[in-house]
């Protein structure tokens, strides 16, 4: 899988995607992340790749030449691919999402700075997907799309070595994760559940079903509403 993102400032996306796990897909090959700067594109002689907005108005606004040509420069793209943009005003980004785009051969991400894009790249990209990571601002797109790089690079097989722990992540199964405890046994006066030490590996799965119920009811309602829905269709 390769991930081609569009940024002012490679580095950022440079600097994490070497590190961890995430740099351990890159150098395994299992995952490739490019990075191509707007910025090399772009024919203003000052190379500018923002301007003021018509109608007035705070802020600068990204033009539409240099991402356009910057984009280009990708194609083809493999398929299947994705085209997301950076912007508060996309859909929010999920668990749901990074498992669906983990089956792209590429992904493009296009990161924002200033007020925006012109408005237009949505006409000139193919299929841009507007996205976000939540209601909040930030001053740039290279944090959620590194967000969604990790995100996703966890889905692909290879990334991590033991799949089986992304699939006892959060949101894996529509719960929160179960808590968890490492040595030593007490710290404190604080001591780790009889159950983890008793070996029975069919009470401890249960005792882990009932704590992902619980902390799910507790800090995600909404998720456990979700959850006990579906099992209730796959009984009917």
């Amino acid at each position: 899988m390769k991930f081609s993102i569009l940024t002012l400032f490679p580095e950022i996306i440079e600097s994490y995607t070497q590190a961890s796990i995430v740099g351990r897909g890159v150098t395994s090959g299992v995952i490739s992340v490019e990075t191509v700067n707007p910025r090399d594109f772009t024919t203003d002689p000052h190379r500018k790749v923002d301007d003021a907005p018509y109608g007035g108005g705070s802020g600068m606004v990204m033009t539409c030449q240099p991402i356009e040509d910057a984009f280009k420069s990708l194609l083809p793209l493999s398929k299947p691919n994705r085209v997301l943009v950076m912007t508060p005003q996309g859909k929010v980004f999920d668990h749901g999402m990074a498992k669906e785009l983990s089956e792209c051969e590429q992904i493009v991400m296009l990161c924002g700075h200033y007020e925006g894009f012109d408005e237009r790249i949505f006409d000139l990209l193919p299929n841009p997907e507007r996205v976000s990571v939540g209601d909040f601002v930030l001053t740039g797109g290279e944090l959620p799309a590194l967000c969604i790089v990790d995100a996703v690079a966890r889905q692909v097989p290879g990334v991590v070595q033991k799949f089986s722990s992304v699939e006892q992540d959060s949101f894996y199964n529509g719960l929160l994760d179960t808590p968890h405890y490492t040595r030593p046994a007490e710290y404190k006066g604080l001591n780790v559940p009889e159950v983890l030490l008793s070996g029975d590996h069919a009470a401890i799965d249960a005792w882990r079903q009932e704590q992902a119920l619980a902390c799910t009811a507790e800090y995600r309602p909404d998720l456990l509403a979700a959850w006990q829905e579906r099992q209730q269709q796959q009984k009917t």
